[in-house]
């Protein structure tokens, strides 16, 4: 049986894609394509950049100092980017790996940092957080790849809300809330552009919630009555989003 594209494997690169284009991998992939796969000439590969949606692109040079491809059909047209904001504190190297790449796969349209008083890392690699939902995006198939914002302060972030979200609501996962479904108190926002925003492994502290609270345009909700590591929290708050108002319905 011939195999198809979705066989193939995909790599994100930043030249812009258009048919009989040619170029030039960076060292990175090509120690990818020539050393792991051992890709030769007449190979073939998808190519995406966020921009042009996907490319079937063919070996024609694999050299060592740099594979050169040219491309032939494009697969796929480009997806819409996501709308959804999604915040989180960061945690320990591995599971912040993990978090960063399921908010990819989940439909995040823009990811960024927000530092707690109990966040359990202070200084963040941004190229290791890029990495890794550029990671996700080639093993998921995911075209509209995600913007990695700057790390903020939580208190910045409230502050500077409005001007740089406008009307968005701020959706927050409250472990000291009654446990409820969620999924009526969701409801009401569909339509509205929304963000979510996830707490440390300790929670925010009393002081934090209480900010989070007093801001109108900010929505607490209960993940249930079990307490969640904050990788599980994500994926959970991830899925009822975008199953109550986002883009599985």
């Amino acid at each position: 049986m011939p195999r198809t594209h979705k066989s193939f494997p995909r790599l994100h690169v930043a030249a812009d894609l258009r048919a009989e284009a040619q170029l030039t991998l960076d060292a990175d992939q090509t120690n990818y394509l020539v050393s792991v796969l051992r890709m030769k000439a007449g190979d073939s590969v998808i190519l995406f950049n966020g921009r042009d949606g996907a490319w079937l692109a063919r070996v024609t040079d694999p050299h060592r100092k740099g594979v050169r491809l040219e491309l032939v059909v494009q697969t796929a047209h480009q997806t819409e980017a996501s709308d959804l904001w999604f915040g989180f504190a960061p945690l320990k190297t591995g599971r912040l790996d993990y978090l960063v790449q399921k908010a990819t796969e989940m439909g995040a349209g823009a990811i960024q940092p927000v530092i707690t008083r109990y966040t359990q890392v202070s200084k963040l690699k941004a190229d290791k957080l890029a990495a890794n939902i550029i990671e996700a995006a080639e093993q998921c198939e995911v075209l509209s790849v995600p913007q990695l914002q700057p790390e903020i302060s939580l208190a910045e972030l409230l502050a500077g809300w409005r001007d740089q979200h406008g009307l968005r609501r701020l959706i927050f996962c409250d472990e000291a809330a009654v446990s409820a479904s969620p999924v009526d108190l969701l409801g009401w926002l569909e339509g509205l552009p929304v963000g979510l925003l996830i707490g440390p492994e300790g929670g925010f502290s009393d002081e934090e919630r209480q900010l989070l609270l007093a801001q109108p345009f900010v929505i607490a909700i209960s993940l249930g009555p079990r307490i969640l590591r904050a990788d599980t929290a994500a994926v959970a708050a991830l899925a009822l989003v975008q199953a109550t108002i986002g883009d599985w319905r």
